[in-house]
């Protein structure tokens, strides 16, 4: 039977929120997670994003003088999501395993606080990854290692010590959620 990747990684990402507490604010029965292939397997590139569901200014709909916008609705079993994480494939499995995780959580911290389909903003000319992205990736690596020190389900992160293909041959395959056309369109 083919490997779930979007179901095993909901589950990892519910696991990190409720154990770290940077991330506690992130309810994912509000949060999509898809994959996307990527162009190629090579490790520069985008791994993965996150997708916010309202404007900014928590809106679903954003009115403009000559236009009004509306952001797409995604439905998972009945219940709209406020996000879309989307993980890259093959391209994010080939990281090292730390790296893996901290990706998930760099994606999980975009998630503003207040949790209304917005993403976290921070002052300054970088406001997604605060003055420095290296800095904010530093942070991210610090809540994942705490994450994999602190975990009490280390069964739930097994899967990413995998490549993307070694997890595709011991299932005979990978399927998952895919959510495509995520942009604001025209609405009046």
């Amino acid at each position: 039977m083919p490997f779930h990747f979007t179901d095993h990684l909901r589950e990892l990402m519910a696991d990190i929120a409720a154990t770290c507490p940077e991330l506690r604010h992130v309810d994912m029965s509000r949060v999509a997670v898809s994959f996307a292939q990527a162009r190629h397997a090579r490790l520069d590139g985008v791994y993965a994003c996150v997708h916010p569901l309202r404007f900014p200014d928590g809106g679903a709909e954003l009115r403009r003088p000559r236009a009004t916008y509306a952001m797409p609705r995604v439905l998972v079993g009945g219940t709209e999501m406020l996000y879309v994480v989307e993980f890259r494939l093959p391209r994010f499995m080939g990281l090292p395993f730390e790296e893996k995780v901290a990706t998930v959580v760099h994606e999980m911290y975009h998630i503003s606080p207040k949790f209304d389909g917005t993403l976290r903003r921070f002052a300054g000319s970088k406001p997604y990854h605060t003055g420095s992205q290296k800095r904010y990736d530093a942070a991210m690596g610090q809540i994942a290692r705490a994450y994999l020190a602190a975990t009490r389900r280390p069964e739930l992160h097994a899967f990413l010590r995998h490549s993307f293909d070694s997890l595709a041959a011991a299932h005979g395959g990978l399927v998952g959620l895919r959510v495509r056309r995520l942009n604001p369109r025209r609405v009046r």
